[in-house]
């Protein structure tokens, strides 16, 4: 199993919008046959890559796979049958499909007679998967808020002034990041007053090949000429987005719809506040500071707690000091889960 692993963590692979999934197919004697991975939407499943590398020696075989083989007919065929169609005899996978279209499989595959085992380093293979894992069961895009603040509180000076609160090393983290998203959602409010980009650019500041789809949220028109509608061409860039609402839940219904799976909210104080009341925000990314300026802009609007004691408490997850660059101060890093120890997997 920890070799299926390795495979669905090659490099290269897309997270979005389907899982990354490996397999290997052992012998009954217990000696590896084929090795196959999901290389992308619209590309063999892994069984269906390792079958195929297997040929007519697959029966009879065991499968040792990270996901639940799917029951689902969609761009490929399920793998489910793909497997009993083989002559597969055991089936082992790791983590349970929680998408409630292609569930199912191991349910056709021991109808057929497979004998089969879930659960095999279960935790490791949610961890793979882990914002797919949890916007699947959601069914909505998982949302990473970023900010960065000073150290009391400031996303902005009191004349309006931002540039740079941050590091250097901290806005590289930044992009690093949200390479990592396949949505960067800000409102129409920070396209007016900081006319952002948006793009994922690389330690020279060159644009990346692949770019995350770019949404602007709210109802106030704007401007053909803001840079967030900009697109080089031939750039292979995806078309901005408009979401015309101001309603969070119906941003992300929409993101949903388009096999948007991980939102990179980098929106003002108000857009935040908007996700953070909806409780729609999943994981924080704050970047620290050493920075005082008493007044100004506050990182996030007004919540609604008026009260210590109904205070929000996300879990710390991890706190990285990021060197400075070029004689800056180093900045903080410090990553919170808003997950309830119940949800975890």
């Amino acid at each position: 199993m920890r070799r299926a692993l390795a495979l669905a963590a090659s490099a290269g692979v897309p997270r979005w919008p389907n899982p990354r999934v490996g397999c290997v197919l052992l012998t009954p004697g217990g000696v590896t046959l084929a090795e196959g991975f999901h290389r992308g939407a619209g590309t063999p499943h892994a069984e269906a890559d390792a079958l195929a590398r297997a040929g007519d020696r697959a029966g009879g075989a065991t499968a040792v796979v990270t996901l639940e083989p799917c029951a689902h007919t969609g761009r490929t065929g399920p793998c489910a049958e793909a497997l009993i169609d083989a002559g597969v005899r055991r089936v082992v996978y790791a983590q349970t499909d929680p998408n409630p279209v292609a569930a199912g499989g191991a349910d056709l595959l021991r109808a057929a007679g497979i004998e089969v085992e879930a659960g095999l380093l279960a935790e490791e293979a949610g961890d793979l998967n882990r914002v797919w894992t949890i916007a699947t069961g959601r069914q909505r895009p998982f949302v990473t808020w970023k900010l960065a603040t000073t150290l009391d509180g400031r996303s902005a000076a009191a004349d309006g002034t931002s540039r740079w609160i941050s590091s250097r090393a901290a806005r590289l983290d930044t992009h690093r990041l949200r390479a990592l998203a396949d949505v960067m959602l800000v409102g129409t409010n920070n396209v007016v007053v900081d006319d952002p980009e948006l793009t994922v650019r690389d330690e020279h500041d060159r644009p990346v090949a692949v770019q995350p789809l770019r949404a602007v949220m709210g109802l106030r028109d704007l401007a053909p000429t803001h840079r967030v509608f900009n697109a080089p061409p031939d750039s292979g860039w995806p078309e901005t987005v408009r979401l015309r609402t101001r309603d969070p839940h119906q941003a992300l219904k929409e993101l949903w719809s388009r096999e948007r799976h991980h939102v990179f909210l980098e929106g003002g104080p108000t857009l935040a506040a908007a996700f953070v009341t909806a409780g729609l925000v999943d994981e924080i990314v704050c970047y620290v500071a050493p920075i005082l300026l008493g007044a100004g802009l506050c990182a996030v609007a007004d919540l609604g707690i008026t009260t210590i004691a109904d205070a929000l408490r996300p879990t710390v997850t991890d706190v990285t000091v990021l060197p400075g660059i070029d004689g800056e101060q180093p900045n903080v890093r410090i990553t919170l889960s808003t997950e309830k120890p119940s949800e975890a997997h």
